[in-house]
């Protein structure tokens, strides 16, 4: 697996991807003095799980579909079920499928997918994946191009898995979440926050279990690690109000996904997010993690 890795590496930060298991991130790598310290949690270099991967993609929609699949344009298209442990589909089929190595320079890397009814789903695509170290951070671009002959909705978004401690606390600005039973899918919206949900101030990663669509969120989230004396900010571009948040009791991790649409948007009215493509159509989606000295503010 290992002389399968792409490697890039600049004076500040250090990425590793696997193509071949979804085009996904193994490692990002900052260096703080003589020393790295790993800004996505990172692989352990054996395991194809993607859920322990330290990010991939969500192409071509995010998070859950309910039903079997869903209806457009008076056709059923069946979506089965991805992954032994849930009862949906999930995140879409590019984390599932090998990527090819497009295109390499000293600080970028472009994969590519060309996917065909994967699993006998009925979306066939073109996707890339550009990885470009910036002089203070990562930007990923993802795309998606529909090359199906009928037209079908589509949605993208990125799952990062972020390290955590008892000192580490989060930021960012939202309006309100989707809640859910013990099925994560959602039944509820409400404005009102459930006890250690509003990050709306900084706050810590500790709690009972989020696995929950915020919406309301302006595209911008920060990471403060006193610890390290660093901030990383995540950006998501021409953002439409929506994220997804997982927060586990007892990880030292956490996921905060830039996603385009809510979970299970193909069955909600009028598929809020959603972005139905006609053939040779195209959808972006931008992202950057940007790393600076922790500020002086009283983060609790």
């Amino acid at each position: 697996m290992a002389q399968e890795l792409v490697t890039l590496e600049t004076g500040t930060q250090r990425l590793q991807l696997a193509p071949h298991i979804g085009g996904s991130v193994t490692a990002w790598e900052w260096r703080l003095g003589d020393a790295w310290t790993h800004l996505f949690r990172p692989w352990d270099g054996a395991s194809e799980d993607r859920y322990t991967l330290a990010c991939f993609p969500l192409v071509p929609w995010s998070n859950r579909i309910t039903g079997g699949g869903f209806e457009h344009d008076g056709v059923f298209y069946q979506i089965h079920a991805n992954r032994m442990d849930e009862h949906y589909p999930i995140h879409g089929d590019g984390w599932l499928q090998k990527w090819k190595l497009a295109d390499k320079t000293a600080n970028s890397v472009r994969l590519s997918l060309e996917s065909r009814s994967f699993d006998g789903n009925p979306y066939r695509y073109r996707s890339t994946q550009t990885f470009t170290l910036l002089e203070n951070g990562l930007q990923i671009d993802l795309t998606v191009t529909h090359t199906g002959s009928k037209p079908l909705p589509y949605g993208l978004g990125l799952h990062p898995y972020f390290p955590h401690n008892e000192q580490t606390r989060l930021q960012m600005k939202t309006e309100g979440v989707w809640l859910c039973g013990d099925d994560p899918i959602p039944t509820e919206f409400t404005t009102h926050f459930p006890e250690t949900f509003d990050y709306n101030q900084p706050a810590p990663l500790d709690g009972p279990l989020i696995d929950n669509c915020f919406t309301g969120w302006d595209g911008k989230a920060t990471i403060f690690y006193p610890d390290r004396g660093i901030e990383l900010a995540m950006r998501m571009y021409d953002c439409n109000g929506y994220t997804l948040f997982y927060r586990a009791p007892g990880k030292n991790f956490f996921c905060l996904e830039p996603i385009t649409h809510p979970i299970d948007a193909f069955h909600m009215p009028d598929k809020p997010g959603m972005v139905f493509l006609n053939t040779n159509d195209s959808l972006a989606l931008r992202t950057k993690f940007l790393v600076s000295p922790l500020r002086e503010r009283g983060i609790a």
